[in-house]
């Protein structure tokens, strides 16, 4: 955002301007291609390698070279009406094309004007176009704009938290349970042998731990004949997410 003084005076002139209509709003638009890009595409489709270089002071685009031009904003306001079509009904509908900044005045120059700028590659060369809108066109507006940005990143941020959350549930995990710890000498440890027993105290409940983490309050005991640890207690999960975990 920026004064329409300010967009008209880092333009390069004489320059390629193109007076467009926004649709359904009131006002104008300028689309400006700069004469770089515009020679760099006459080249090209003309067999050249895009570095030509050609200079247009004092001399207007000939028919041909306005007949490019205008297919290349053709193209470029098709492409705004499908970027738009997600959050406004936006159509630029092309007027006509100046050569000169005081034939294509579209706002004051104080107002505030909204202005992008898109680089476009062609071969080696490159080249702009410069899509000026006046705010006060868009104003109507301004609320959908808004609204439409804050949406497009909850739905973003939500679609974050699904993929992440499915990749968490495939993801492994080591659990470890501690059955029981006990002290003995370093002499009792040296004079141990083959079919001896260290007696481990025994505890209601057991914690299992992830990555050091405690998660769970189990029960130590048999389930068919094997050894198993039976859920009491989940420490760090909520509640909600106990629905999905199997208790064995």
């Amino acid at each position: 955002m920026q004064k329409y003084s300010a967009f008209l005076a880092n333009l390069v002139v004489p320059t390629n301007l193109n007076l467009v209509q926004v649709r359904p709003l009131r006002g104008n638009g300028l689309v400006v291609c700069d004469p770089q890009l515009v020679f760099s595409v006459i080249d090209t489709l003309f067999g050249g390698n895009g570095k030509l270089r050609t200079r247009i002071e004092g001399r207007d685009f000939s028919p041909t070279e306005q007949r490019i031009i205008e297919q290349i904003i053709s193209a470029f306001l098709r492409a705004c009406k499908d970027a738009w079509s997600g959050v406004y009904p936006l159509q630029l509908d092309y007027v006509r094309s100046e050569m000169q900044t005081q034939f294509a005045r579209i706002a004051t120059p104080s107002e505030i004007v909204i202005c992008t700028r898109f680089f476009l590659e062609i071969g080696e060369s490159s080249g702009a176009i410069h899509l000026c809108i006046p705010y006060g066109t868009l104003e109507p507006i301004r609320e959908l704009l808004y609204s439409s940005l804050n949406t497009d990143q909850i739905a973003e941020k939500q679609t974050w938290v699904d993929k992440l959350s499915v990749q968490l549930k495939d993801a492994d995990l080591e659990l470890l349970a501690n059955l029981g710890r006990t002290k003995i000498s370093f002499g009792d440890l040296i004079n141990l042998e083959r079919g001896d027993f260290v007696e481990l105290p025994l505890r209601d409940s057991i914690d299992v731990t992830v990555s050091n983490v405690p998660f769970l309050k189990c029960r130590y005991g048999l389930s068919n004949g094997r050894y198993a640890l039976k859920i009491e207690e989940f420490l760090t999960q909520p509640q909600a997410l106990m629905n999905g975990v199997k208790h064995e």
